[in-house]
């Protein structure tokens, strides 16, 4: 498995525009702030919109359960709330994530 690392604070665009140009299978997004059902939707639309809705999105943070069901009927794998084992997320993965 190869991860790319892209930082803090990258906008939903630029979030797309790195699986596309590195040929994403997953993304991985945690997110902190509360803003999920605002920035998930664009990353999901935004992946749609350039033909790469076969990427795998999965979403970790403060993600009130409320909002889990919401998340994956707009697109989302699975969310991860906090404390979420590592390797559940790492098994998740490699149940999903074709191996090339």
């Amino acid at each position: 498995m190869e991860v790319i690392y892209t930082g803090l604070h990258q906008t939903p665009e630029q979030i797309v525009e790195t699986a596309i140009q590195e040929d994403a299978d997953a993304v991985g997004i945690s997110i902190l702030s509360g803003a999920h059902m605002t920035l998930v939707p664009r990353i999901l639309d935004g992946l749609k919109e350039n033909g790469a809705d076969d990427v795998l999105v999965v979403v970790g943070g403060t993600i009130p359960r409320e909002d889990t069901e919401e998340l994956k009927q707009l697109g989302v794998a699975e969310v991860f709330g906090p404390g979420a084992a590592t390797s559940e997320i790492v098994d998740f993965l490699k149940g999903k994530v074709p191996v090339s």
